[in-house]
């Protein structure tokens, strides 16, 4: 059995400035922290990139309470082809689409019953607004959509293996939709996973992301046992990871049958790195105007 919470989806971005108006100006989201580095991350967190990069966490609220996104930014990359692999994030806000038309953002219309409306960031992220509220004391980010070429093979991993439940009504491996919905907290927040079109292979490309839950540090040995048991991946074993002046976090990254990296951090350790940082929000613009990379 695995208690977990989710955490946030790990995005790369080529330029700063675009991305992080789209994010709060658009979208309305607040950043958390900021982190530079100066050198690539053992556990690939910043892709297959040995340089100088830098993380934001951006959200509606902490992150201990909140699904937030990771912009992560590496100097001298200034685009990532997008594959298949991400479908969207899903927001529930009456105001998202007010702020995209007043500063000329494109808003492409749906009709689902799901969905109001879509967005696209500057980097191709689709973001899928439901112009509603959300409930008083619940986070506007609702779920993150995957897609996935077997669906019941996926349900397999992500519910018997590492212990998501099934929502109830969310369909199944048979069923017309083809889209399962997954949660650790009773659906708080939710896994989508999507089928892909019959035939259809998965490109996860270079700007392929990384999904990220907390678990106990104790917890964490009995994952790697998990995985090990069921043939899994484990793309990098258990290892501890330090961020300049802050904590050291310990994690283990997987990949499911498709490839997706799932990164499990230890809660404690999490806990202390993930402490809200009022000064983010000048520091990051501080880097962006000094970046010799940065579009100006």
């Amino acid at each position: 059995m695995i208690s977990a919470r989710a955490l946030h989806y790990v995005f790369k971005i080529g330029n700063r400035a675009k991305n992080i108006h789209f994010f709060r100006e658009i979208l309305g989201m607040k950043v958390l922290r900021h982190e530079e580095f100066t050198e690539g991350c053992d556990a690939a967190c910043n892709g297959p990139y040995d340089n100088r990069w830098s993380k934001t966490m951006i959200g509606y609220g902490p992150e201990s309470s909140h699904f937030v996104i990771e912009l992560t930014y590496n100097y001298g990359v200034k685009e990532y082809a997008l594959g298949n692999d991400f479908v969207g994030v899903t927001i529930k806000s009456t105001d998202i689409i007010d702020r995209a038309v007043k500063h000329g953002y494109s808003v492409e219309k749906v009709t689902d019953e799901t969905h109001q409306a879509v967005l696209v960031s500057p980097d191709g992220y689709r973001v899928f607004v439901v112009s509603e509220s959300p409930a008083p004391g619940t986070d506007p980010v609702q779920r993150v959509a995957l897609h996935v070429t077997d669906l019941e093979r996926s349900r397999r991993y992500w519910v018997e293996t590492l212990a998501m439940a099934q929502l109830e009504g969310s369909g199944s491996a048979d069923s017309k939709n083809k889209k399962l919905h997954l949660s650790y907290d009773k659906g708080k927040f939710a896994l989508e996973l999507v089928q892909l079109g019959q035939g259809t292979a998965l490109d996860r490309a270079k700007a392929y992301g990384r999904i990220a839950f907390a678990v106990p540090y104790d917890d964490q040995p009995k994952i790697d046992q998990l995985i090990r048991a069921a043939n899994g991946t484990i793309l990098t074993p258990l290892i501890s990871l330090d961020t300049p002046g802050k904590a050291t976090v310990r994690v283990i990254i997987l990949a499911d049958p498709d490839g997706h990296e799932i990164c499990f951090v230890d809660e404690e350790g999490f806990s202390a790195l993930s402490a809200l940082d009022p000064a983010s929000n000048g520091e990051l613009d501080k880097y962006i105007a000094k970046d010799p990379f940065q579009e100006k």
